[in-house]
């Protein structure tokens, strides 16, 4: 059993930093490792490296780490393989802020080029607090059938409002499109910085919950008779996926499946104990985004596809692959 986590921790690892190597490497100019730490041989070579592409692939690498752990953790509590990042109206809260940012033109002048990604994070911060508060209206148990449904309602009532606005404006449609399909493209060291501290936090409280996630799989009674503090793990995972869904969105706007696709994948190779599950859904969700990242940019070349819409290619089929697999076991 230990050997089987060993060659997974490994692959994994390895997988990532060969991901990480190919993003840096390969591109519209394919330019050698080396360069970057021999300024002297290309300068040019070595700027391009340093300014544009590292920042991008350790941007995509956080980006689908977040995505992947938080749908981990959000598959564990829910008990449902099909709950994503996206489940309880978390992305499309961030979204909301991001587009109304873009629709009414808002520029504060002490954030600058911050204003989107911060309101973007303040829409999926509000948007979780109403959530909770609307669930616990309906039910004080706060039960996970009530989650998800609370979460369905202000996705679709979110989502409408993300509509109108798309449909109200003019200029400004290209950019909004943009960045709802997704993207890593151009945001640069800054942009780096500002999720660092976001995804460590949400990586963080996830993974000191990973025994409470365990203990939750074979029901909330179950885990209270384990000694567990349900309704405490409950809000403590909660919080940490959302500032993780939240940080994500707001640096390169809606990439889905990642938190979907990846840990399924994982759970079927080393099982469903979440002390190995969340580890290796962060490693290989950072190495799906890079990879996707890579194709994106390079496979119609110059022109570049949203990353949004190579991560949904890879990822319907697999979804569908899971929702017939659930509905016959279902059937059996």
């Amino acid at each position: 059993m230990r050997s089987k986590y060993s060659i997974a921790y490994f692959s994994s690892i390895g997988l990532l930093l060969g991901s990480m190597w190919l993003g840096i490497s390969f591109g519209s100019v394919d330019i050698p490792l080396s360069t970057l730490w021999d300024k002297t041989t290309d300068p040019v070579a070595y700027s391009i490296l340093w300014k544009i592409r590292m920042p991008r692939v350790i941007l995509a690498a956080l980006i689908g780490a977040a995505l992947a752990i938080a749908g981990a953790a959000f598959q564990g509590l829910l008990k449902n393989p099909l709950a994503d990042p996206y489940t309880l109206g978390v992305s499309s809260g961030a979204s909301v802020g991001a587009v109304m940012t873009i629709f009414l033109g808002i520029s504060l002048p002490v954030l600058g080029a911050f204003t989107l990604p911060i309101f973007s994070m303040l829409g999926a911060a509000i948007t979780m607090v109403i959530v909770l508060l609307f669930a616990r209206l309906v039910d004080r148990t706060m039960k996970m059938e009530t989650l998800i449904l609370t979460g369905i309602i202000f996705s679709s009532f979110l989502g409408a409002c993300i509509s109108l606005m798309v449909a109200l404006t003019g200029e400004q449609l290209r950019e909004i499109i943009g960045w709802l399909l997704g993207s890593v493209s151009m945001r640069g060291w800054p942009y780096v910085r500002m999720v660092v501290p976001f995804i460590i936090i949400g990586t963080l409280i996830i993974w000191l919950n990973r025994r409470e996630l365990n203990a939750m799989i074979y029901g909330e009674e179950r885990a209270q008779y384990l000694g567990v503090n349900v309704k405490r793990s409950k809000y403590m995972i909660l919080a940490g996926g959302s500032i993780l869904t939240g940080a994500a969105v707001a640096a390169s706007g809606t990439i889905g499946f990642v938190g979907l696709v990846v840990p399924h994948m994982i759970r079927i190779v080393i099982g469903a104990d979440h002390r190995h599950l969340l580890s290796l859904s962060f490693l290989n969700g950072a190495s799906l985004l890079v990879i996707c990242d890579l194709v994106s940019r390079t496979i119609i070349a110059p022109v570049e596809l949203p990353i949004g819409v190579i991560t949904s290619f890879i990822g319907a089929p697999v979804f569908a692959y899971i929702f017939f697999k659930q509905r016959r076991k279902g059937v059996a």
